[in-house]
C-alpha cells in the first residue's frame, strides 16, 4: 500500500484511519484521478479481513488495486469512480491468525474471560439482537455499538463520504454468496434494485469462476444464510449507501468445515480475477442506475 501511494502519487493517497486496540494503524487507500475533490463522482468502498482468518479476501482487494492502478485496461472505472480500498480491516486479528491461531476470527480486545469482539456484529444497526453477549462466543458483539476502534474507523469513512458512497463491498469467506441486508430478514426500500445489482455481481463471477467451484448464491442474508445483527453491510444500508453487500468467496477445495478458511495457493490469483469481475459488474450497474435516476446520459 505504501509502495502504491509512492508510485502513483497523482492517483493514490494512503490514509491511516486510526489505531486498533493494540495500536496498529487501520490503513486504507483512496484511489482517484481527482484526489477526491470532484464531489460529483460516486465512491466504491471495498474492505476485507474484517474476520481475520479469511485471508483470501485480502488477496481479492489487492488484486482490485492492481487492476485499477498497475494493469488498468478499463479507464472508465477510475475516471468515473473514486475508490476506497481497505485490505486489512482487522490488523490485530490478522497478525494473531499468522502468529498464534490460524482460525482466529475476532479482534484482540482484552477481556477478563475471553479475548476479542466479532467486528461484524459491532455496528450500530439492530445491535445485539442476532449475536452473542458472551465474550467467549465467536459472535460476541462487544459492550455497545462501535465499542471497537476498528469499527469506529469504518464509521468515520461513511460519515466523511456519506453522500457519495454508492457501493460498499465487505469481502469474506467462505461459501460463494452475494448477500445483502437486512440481517433480520427485512428488505430496505430499494430491495429490488439491491437484488438486481447483486445478481449482476454473482453472474459476472460465475462466468469467470473455476468449473469445479459452485455458482454463487444471491440473496438476503437472513433468508439465504442465517440471521445476523450489527453487520457492516446492514450499517452501510442504514446510513444511505444504496448498494451494500457481503461477498463470501469460495471455500478451500470445497470444504464445509473450518478448513474452508484455508487458502489454496493455486487459487489466489483466480480468486482475485473472478471477484474483480463481480466488483466491476456491481460498480457499473450501480453507476448506470444512479445516472438514470438523475437523468444523466
Amino acid at each position: 500500500m505504501v509502495q502504491l501511494a509512492q508510485t502513483y502519487p497523482d492517483k493514490v493517497t494512503l490514509v491511516n484511519g486510526g489505531p486498533t486496540y493494540e495500536g496498529r494503524p487501520v490503513n486504507y487507500l483512496r484511489v482517484s484521478t481527482t484526489n477526491f475533490q470532484d464531489l460529483s463522482k460516486p465512491v466504491v468502498f471495498i474492505m476485507s479481513l474484517l474476520h481475520s482468518r479469511e485471508w483470501i479476501g485480502q488477496a481479492a482487494t489487492l488484486y482490485a488495486l492492481d487492476k485499477l492502478l498497475i494493469n488498468n485496461t478499463e479507464s472508465d472505472l477510475i475516471n468515473d469512480i473514486d475508490w476506497i480500498i481497505m485490505p486489512t480491516a482487522n490488523p490485530d486479528g490478522y497478525i494473531f491468525s499468522h502468529d498464534s491461531d490460524r482460525f482466529w476470527r475476532k479482534n484482540r480486545r482484552f477481556g477478563s474471560s475471553c479475548m476479542g469482539v466479532d467486528l461484524n456484529r459491532n455496528y450500530d444497526i439492530n445491535w445485539g439482537t442476532e449475536s452473542s453477549d458472551s465474550p467467549c462466543s465467536e459472535t460476541y458483539h462487544g459492550t455497545e455499538p462501535f465499542s471497537e476502534p476498528e469499527t469506529v474507523v469504518h464509521k468515520k469513512i461513511f460519515e466523511e463520504h456519506q453522500d457519495r458512497v454508492l457501493v460498499f463491498l465487505d469481502i469474506h469467506s467462505f461459501g460463494s454468496y452475494v448477500l445483502y441486508g437486512y440481517g433480520n430478514g427485512e428488505l430496505p426500500p430499494n430491495g429490488e434494485a439491491l437484488s438486481s445489482a447483486a445478481i449482476s455481481i454473482g453472474d459476472a463471477i460465475d462466468a469467470a469462476k473455476l468449473p469445479n467451484n459452485p455458482n454463487y448464491t444471491v440473496g438476503n442474508l437472513a433468508q439465504t444464510l442465517y440471521p445476523a445483527s450489527g453487520g457492516s453491510q446492514d450499517y452501510a444500508l442504514s446510513v444511505g449507501v444504496p448498494y451494500a453487500y457481503c461477498l463470501e468467496l469460495p471455500a478451500f477445495r470445497g470444504s464445509t468445515s473450518i478448513t474452508g478458511f484455508l487458502v489454496d495457493p493455486e487459487f489466489v490469483e483466480q480468486a482475485g480475477y473472478e471477484t474483480w469481475e463481480g466488483i466491476k459488474a456491481g460498480a457499473r450497474f450501480a453507476l448506470n442506475s444512479n445516472r438514470m435516476r438523475k437523468g444523466i446520459p
